[in-house]
């Protein structure tokens, strides 16, 4: 499942997130984009929340988000939610 060109915006501070390409195994096609909308919507409260270290810039070519455990038949909010905290936790390292 790809999602591609996504950004992440913060009032708080400027912060762009660009995700070139999200690529998740085991998810139905179909939820795809509602799993996408959910990191991007959990992505900006993390990072509206808990904003970066001082540092200005930040590029990285592959983030891993490691693994984390779901319940069976899990709502696309609750994947994306997840993805968004592996995501921000990563970025924060």
């Amino acid at each position: 499942m790809k999602k591609s060109k996504s950004e992440v915006r913060s009032q708080k501070s400027e912060i762009n997130l660009h995700i070139e390409e999200l690529v998740l195994h085991g998810f139905a096609p179909g939820d795809r984009h509602g799993i996408a909308d959910a990191v991007e919507q959990e992505l900006t409260r993390l990072f509206s929340e808990q904003p970066l270290a001082a540092r200005k810039n930040i590029s990285l070519a592959q983030l891993d988000g490691g693994s984390f455990a779901l319940e069976n038949n899990a709502r696309p909010a609750k994947v994306g939610g997840q993805i968004a905290g592996a995501v921000h936790g990563g970025i924060q390292l």
